[in-house]
């Protein structure tokens, strides 16, 4: 069995380390330990294959740990791992000269950790291996000395045989630094033969820094007589090509136990080096667009802030999300969507130079490192230039496509002084520049993360009012300008919440849609008003068409037609009281899935309007792509009609709209008989405002259903309408 000992103080890490260590190999055992004082009686007695080891522990950190274990004649060679959170090479330093065989980051990359564990342990099983041969080198060489001359030769004959037929690299050498022998492997590497090399300077025909290495590492396995734990090199051979390289270095002893020669193998691991480069580089990098990952850009900035921090130089920050991407993967497919992102990558890789940084955090999202900043200016101007390229069009697969970036700046050291927090920052700038219609940039300010931490609380507000019953429906008449009788109602939200009393959607519903709670509180809301409507109806009561508000976001998320339909059937309510008002971006920017859960909709017989007719966009063709029954003027047309000729133009053309197109036209925002007045004049049917209600509790409404048209007359006896319906 392989042995796996980890030291680490804290649990969790130990959790989760051994479970990366047992998925390494089948035969794999793990030892834990939270002391190294405990780890190190353990391993005074038995030597494990590999060492996992934290470096900042209470009793004894990663680097005397290291030091203890090297200590130990039986464990001087285990490969040993010291885990690390610091960036600052003198940590890494101290470890290396207590012997550390490698290192990894904190937090650890799990695939990085599976692989590096299977190489260590690949290359301490061929270490063993040398070890044997090294053995069997030492008997040969005390047992020849015993033969006559001519077996002699032969035995040399035989051995040199032997070693020539080991893949390794292999060469013993004299205290003076001459070679005594070499194996064909290591004469191949330096472009000689074994017999050339003997008697000339071992390492001659490597550079100077490697010369004088290897020396210095000989000299010290003549003073100690012990063997050098394995360490890894890079070597150019006698062509240029460079190899990895991992290397022992062990004694030969004559028979009064002096050491006479240094035995050095040098085992290639550049085909694992290669490989375990190729899953780094998996690990760091997306698949997609070959640019980095989030965990690459993490580091990156990391190690930016460490060179800041010591040149007193800032860095920039760019967070970039696509605008209306989703309606592109949708319509066209995600072929068409992932070759648009491959040539963003593209464009956003000609944007930057020198030390700067793209990469791809997921799905539509980006985000640039600008390194030395000299001013704020200068971020903005760079995010400009992002946004304007971003905006060029795409051709892709004989189409021309649009989409913009939205995209938030934030610097170092200003706005946070880790990655984590300056990720953070970005995203919020981003978003503020989404909420602002996108298309733009912001740069960062406290004033966003305020912002965040409101939403935050906002958030754990609206989960306990879900749940505490804090939410309640308001009611608003829509009279029927003609017959003066209430044909409607427009269910409206609101929120008993607690020291603020009742309060209105336009304080919390934005924050809903952003924490994914609209979802829960749209379906609150549609079961409510089915429930409400079949209350009125078994009091007797004359129910109106209760309207109820869809968000796009329910569109996208839920079957709304099957919500739809279970609230009417545990409900027991008519399809005729029931209608959903919609959104022009609704309807603009849905789907094909969109356009057939309008249809089933209206196919149960539920009616479909769309709100704030007029404020979208100035293209109607929708409306002949979705089949609605009404259209809903907004009341920014309303209230100034009677002052502003062009909301008079525009009124006149959505009456004139729903005729040809047999759709009703409901009026919202009116507040004065002469509005009142002018619209019916003009054709409108319907409307709804203070002048005939404001939005009042169920309780409330079942009161002036009952008391219409009375309470009416009583509460506006001013009004008077064309025909007399009403009277002073």
């Amino acid at each position: 069995m392989t042995t796996i000992v980890i030291v680490d103080d804290r649990a969790i890490n130990r959790s989760i380390f051994e479970k990366l260590a047992l998925a390494v190999s089948q035969s794999v055992v793990v030892e834990c330990f939270a002391s190294p004082i405990e780890a190190l009686e353990f391993m005074k007695s038995a030597a494990p294959d590999l060492i996992i080891t934290d470096y900042s522990m209470p009793e004894m950190d990663g680097a005397d740990l290291t030091r203890e274990v090297r200590a130990l004649k039986h464990c001087s060679d285990v490969p040993i791992v010291v885990i690390t959170v610091f960036t600052d090479r003198s940590f890494r330093i101290r470890a290396l000269e207590a012997g550390a065989t490698d290192f990894l980051q904190s937090p650890v990359d799990h695939n990085e950790f599976v692989s590096r564990a299977r190489n260590l342990l690949a290359l301490r099983e061929e270490q063993n291996a040398v070890k044997r041969h090294a053995r069997f080198l030492e008997q040969e060489l005390v047992h020849v000395e015993k033969l006559s001359k001519e077996a002699l030769r032969d035995s040399r004959e035989q051995l040199a045989q032997v070693i020539d037929s080991v893949p390794d690299l292999i060469t013993t050498s004299t205290r003076e630094g001459f070679c005594a022998f070499s194996n064909a492997a290591w004469a191949e590497f330096v472009n000689s033969t074994s017999a050339d090399l003997v008697g000339k300077e071992t390492y001659g025909a490597f550079d100077n820094f490697s010369r004088e290495r290897n020396l210095r590492l000989d000299r010290k396995v003549f003073k100690t007589g012990r063997a050098l734990p394995p360490y890894e090199i890079e070597q150019r051979n006698h062509a240029g090509d460079i190899f990895h390289f991992i290397v022992t270095k062990s004694p030969l002893h004559d028979a009064e136990g002096n050491t006479t020669h240094v035995v050095t193998t040098a085992t290639n691991i550049s085909d694992r080096k290669r490989a375990e480069a190729h899953l780094l580089h998996i690990a760091h990098h997306d698949a997609l667009t070959g640019l980095p990952n989030r965990i690459m850009l993490g580091e990156r900035i990391d190690e930016e802030i460490f060179q800041c921090r010591n040149s007193g130089r800032s860095f920039a920050l760019h967070f970039l999300d696509l605008d209306r991407f989703k309606s592109i993967n949708d319509a066209l497919g995600h072929r068409t969507g992932d070759r648009l992102l491959e040539v963003l990558a593209e464009r956003l890789l000609r944007c930057v130079d020198g030390n700067d940084l793209v990469a791809r955090l997921g799905g539509d999202e980006f985000a640039i490192l600008q390194t030395d900043l000299k001013s704020s200016e200068e971020a903005l101007r760079f995010a400009q230039h992002v946004v304007s390229v971003v905006e060029e069009p795409f051709h892709i697969s004989g189409r021309e496509l649009q989409t913009n970036a939205s995209v938030g700046i934030t610097k170092f050291p200003e706005d946070g002084h880790n990655s984590e927090e300056l990720l953070r920052c970005a995203d919020m700038a981003m978003y503020q520049s989404k909420a602002e219609g996108g298309n733009t940039f912001h740069l960062f300010s406290t004033k966003m993360d305020k912002h965040v931490k409101e939403t935050a609380a906002l958030e754990a507000e609206l989960r306990s009012a879900i749940e505490q019953d804090q939410l309640e429906l308001f009611y608003q008449p829509q009279i029927d300008l003609s017959t003066h009788e209430i044909v409607g109602a427009e269910a409206l939200l609101r929120w008993n919440r607690p020291g603020y009393g009742v309060v209105a959607p336009n304080v919390f519903l934005g924050a809903a849609e952003e924490v994914g709670l609209i979802l829960p509180i749209g379906e609150w809301v549609i079961f409510s008003a089915c429930r409400q409507a079949r209350e009125w109806m078994d009091l007797g009561l004359q129910t109106p068409r209760i309207g109820i508000n869809i968000s796009p976001t329910q569109f996208r998320k839920q079957n709304v037609p099957q919500l739809i339909k279970d609230a009417l059937v545990s409900c027991a309510l008519p399809p005729d009281k029931l209608e959903i008002e919609i959104t022009e971006n609704i309807v603009l920017h849905g789907s094909e899935a969109t356009v057939r859960d309008l249809r089933e909709i209206r196919e149960m017989g539920v009616a479909i309007s769309i709100d704030d007719f007029g404020t979208g966009y100035s293209s109607l063709g929708y409306l002949s792509r979705y089949k609605v029954d009404a259209l809903k003027i907004d009341r920014s047309f309303t209230r100034d009609m009677i002052s502003d000729p062009n909301s008079t133009v525009i009124i006149k053309a959505i009456v004139g709209l729903g005729k040809s197109l047999d759709l009703s036209i409901v009026a919202e925002g009116v507040e004065t008989p002469e509005q009142a007045e002018y619209l019916r004049g003009a054709g409108c049917e319907m409307a709804q405002g203070y002048l005939f209600g404001k939005p009042v509790p169920a309780n409330e409404f079942a009161v002036l259903l009952k008391e219409w048209p009375m309470s009416f007359e009583k509460c506006n006896p001013q009004l008077a309408l064309a025909g007399g319906e009403f009277e002073r």
